[in-house]
């Protein structure tokens, strides 16, 4: 299992890939979270009428922070440059999709911190909701597309 899972050592022990011979690439990853809301809530949210405020301000900018602050969270993950995030909160049949693209110049790929902004996104928004909506959902945190780096172009 250790030759296929890289950050095991021949052990199985957890480690840190050592990323220092790979080279420096162009990398993008796109990842996606949803929350499910009541139709009057997300009514609601996408007005701008929540007693909290400006729910889907809140969101992106909590996605775009926890985009920075991946490697403190994921314990086995490198701090690398982020070059730029593009955060997008639309409303689906069900309440909302935020979606977050990462882009960075680095030696590893920046999923972790894609898959990280969108959950916290989505979090951050069902922070916004609770109170109103005890029914919110987080749900479906996932990668859509990663790009860069010797393993190429990934799309779900």
């Amino acid at each position: 299992m250790a030759d296929e899972l890289t950050h095991l050592d021949d052990r199985g022990n957890a480690r840190m890939v050592d990323v220092g011979e790979k080279q420096t690439t162009s990398r993008i990853a796109v990842a996606e979270a949803h929350v499910t809301l009541s139709p009057v809530i997300k009514a609601r949210l996408f007005g701008g009428d929540l007693p909290k405020g400006d729910a889907l301000g809140v969101a992106r900018i909590a996605a775009i922070m926890a985009t920075k602050q991946t490697s403190s969270l994921i314990p086995l993950c490198h701090p690398i440059p982020i070059d730029g995030v593009d955060v997008t909160i639309d409303e689906t049949e069900h309440g909302a999709r935020i979606e977050v693209t990462t882009r960075t110049s680095a030696k590893t790929g920046i999923e972790m911190e894609a898959m990280t902004a969108a959950a916290i996104g989505a979090v951050a928004l069902y922070d916004m909701v609770k109170g109103i909506d005890r029914g919110a959902e987080v749900a479906s945190v996932r990668l859509l597309h990663k790009s860069g780096g010797k393993s190429g172009e990934w799309n779900r």
